[in-house]
């Protein structure tokens, strides 16, 4: 399937999970904020949100510092 991620078009395996996708990415669920076809997700659905072919994924990585 294909995803669009941060703006770029993907081939990943079916049956991801979103979770899944920050894993293979590197990206800790704590720190970011996933925004899934313009809805963003709570993390506690992270795990149970599975990725659909042209699904558009944005992850935002928070940043602190003052």
């Amino acid at each position: 399937m294909k995803i669009q991620l941060n703006g770029e078009w993907r081939k990943l395996s079916q049956g991801i999970s979103v979770h899944q996708l920050l894993e293979d990415f590197g990206q800790d669920p704590r720190a970011v904020v996933v925004e899934l076809n313009r809805k963003i997700l709570g993390r506690e659905k992270l795990k149970n949100v599975y990725l659909r072919d042209k699904d558009v994924v944005e992850i935002v990585k928070l940043v602190g510092g003052g």
